[in-house]
């Protein structure tokens, strides 16, 4: 393969496998910097652009956007960084910098947030990728690449609303899912001092969640258990993608509870509890530069270490139907064994 070209696994159509490829290596401008690929997560969010679920997938597309490596090539304007540097990226490689939400640094909700994906033009299955560098993120230096590669993404989606809730003093929480997100969830939960229920369609994943470090669990066929917490949480943390029983999940709210929305799940509720006990629902896009680093540090003080499948990258299909077939326990993480060259 020439230098001037990389590797990576892209989907050629909507829904298809995805194949290796060889592509232009994209230019590095004065901000960015180049990253030679280690390790890569793999993220439901893949599945769903590889699908086009959000109805902007150019293709062909390289997914991958939980991603840990070194820094091969360095802007001009970047500092901060040098070629080795171990980092990791997440799902936001880029912003505008010019919108109100960029002035006021919550990047995430940057207006061009369709084009700052860091899998635009290609992601992290691949041996390299290009990002600015203020989306780069150093490393605690005994943090494992596989356990880095799944904060990326996991790790700030789930932190970012359970830190800026724990600010505004609630205590009392839900999670409802025990997956990839879900299991990341209890363990911030646990060491932020959360009295945490995990509300979950499987009896069976009980001492599981209690391992991690939830305070209850709740099967949502355990109607008895579930009316003694009516009324009873300040918020709840939907991790879960698919298909909620949303009328028993609200009904654990508190008046003036909080739904707050992570995963990206079916919502088809009657609306006649949040008007008449005042219930507030949000979503929750994985977090500004500042709660990445944040995140990065407080994991690395607690010790979150997330389950992790570790897979060599040329196994991504089977990767991909593991975690579609709900099978995954509970994140994948991809180490690249890409050839650099042929």
């Amino acid at each position: 393969m020439s230098s001037s070209m990389v590797k990576g696994y892209a989907a050629e159509s909507v829904g298809k496998a995805l194949d290796l490829i060889a592509y232009e290596l994209p230019k590095v401008k004065e901000h960015d910097v180049r990253v030679s690929v280690t390790h890569c997560g793999l993220c439901y969010t893949d599945i769903h652009a590889i699908d086009d679920y959000y109805g902007i997938t150019d293709f062909p597309f390289v997914p991958g956007h939980e991603i840990v490596g070194h820094i091969s090539e360095v802007g001009a304007a970047v500092t901060g960084f040098k070629v080795g540097d171990r980092v990791g990226i997440g799902w936001q490689g880029r912003s505008c910098g010019k919108c109100e939400w960029c002035k006021r640094d919550e990047e995430q909700l940057c207006v061009s947030i369709v084009d700052d994906g860091t899998w635009v033009p290609y992601g992290g299955f691949a041996t390299s990728v290009v990002v600015d560098g203020r989306f780069a993120y150093k490393l605690p230096n005994g943090m494992p690449s596989e356990v880095a590669a799944v904060l990326m993404c996991g790790g700030i989606s789930v932190y970012s609303p359970l830190r800026k809730h724990e600010w505004k003093g609630v205590k009392d929480i839900g999670v409802v899912g025990l997956g990839g997100l879900g299991h990341l969830a209890i363990m911030f939960a646990h060491a932020m001092g959360y009295n945490t229920t995990v509300l979950s369609s499987s009896k069976a994943k009980k001492d599981h969640a209690i391992a991690l470090g939830a305070d209850h669990f709740i099967s949502f066929d355990d109607k008895e258990s579930l009316d003694g917490i009516e009324f009873g949480l300040d918020l709840v943390l939907c991790t879960a993608h698919g298909k909620i029983p949303w009328v028993k999940v609200i009904d654990t709210l508190k008046k003036r509870g909080i739904l707050v929305l992570v995963g990206f799940a079916d919502v088809d509720f009657n609306s006649t509890d949040f008007v008449a006990h005042e219930i507030l629902m949000e979503g929750s896009f994985i977090g500004n530069r500042a709660m990445m680093k944040e995140m990065l540090q407080f994991a690395d003080k607690y010790k979150i270490t997330p389950m992790i499948e570790l897979m060599p990258m040329s196994r991504i299909n089977e990767a991909i139907q593991r975690l579609k077939d709900n099978k995954a326990r509970y994140r994948v993480v991809l180490v690249n064994d890409i050839p650099q060259r042929t």
